[in-house]
């Protein structure tokens, strides 16, 4: 009996042990922020080597993100829920563009598992386990039809890359290293973030 016990434990233990979407959400939204450094790397069909570029981020839960580009040049940018914004070195100036804004909530939910703002626009595939998963993004609405092909996202703890397959063929492969999770921000990124 203990043989056939055992058996069915192995056979089913899968199922029971299964990483769900659910379980991604709740990994993802725990931790309150996250800072690092991130490498951004745009493949285009026109050209031979990819643009990079690179800098810091800070992703704090319900706020914003504040995407600190320091190479190839300096360039700080806020993304929140409401809208992109670019620091002009004294204020934070507003970016009007709609379609963009719409983006912005994407990448937005993607880094914080606000799972509910993407399934609307994609259907989601999710493979691994906790501490190694992939999230595979096929869009459903028109409108990212019209954009994407398809968004992969791999992670563990917290999302460590995106990758951005668009419509005309050009790719963007973004990468998230030096992760600091729940710690003290910066006075810069305080107060863009509050």
């Amino acid at each position: 009996m203990k043989k056939y016990s055992l058996f069915f434990l192995c056979l089913f233990s899968p199922l029971v042990l299964a990483f769900s979407q659910n379980d991604l959400v709740v990994l993802l939204q725990k931790n309150i922020s996250q800072q690092g450094e991130f490498t951004q790397q745009r493949f285009l069909k026109s050209l031979d080597k990819p643009i990079t570029t690179g800098g810091r981020f800070v992703l704090l839960t319900k706020k914003g993100l504040l995407w600190q580009m320091k190479k190839p040049f300096v360039n700080n940018l806020l993304v929140k829920p409401s809208g992109i914004m670019q620091w002009n070195g004294q204020s934070w100036v507003a970016n009007e563009n709609v379609a963009q804004s719409q983006q912005v909530g994407l990448f937005l939910g993607l880094l914080s598992g606000d799972i509910s703002a993407i399934e609307s626009q994609f259907s989601l595939n999710l493979t691994g386990t906790e501490e190694n998963w992939t999230l595979q993004l096929m869009p459903s609405s028109l409108l990212m039809k019209q954009i994407f092909d398809s968004i992969k996202i791999r992670g563990g703890e917290t999302v460590k890359e995106i990758e951005l397959n668009e419509k005309q063929g050009d790719r963007t492969l973004i990468r998230f290293d030096q992760i600091e999770i729940n710690q003290p921000l910066d006075d810069f990124s305080q107060s863009a973030l509050n």
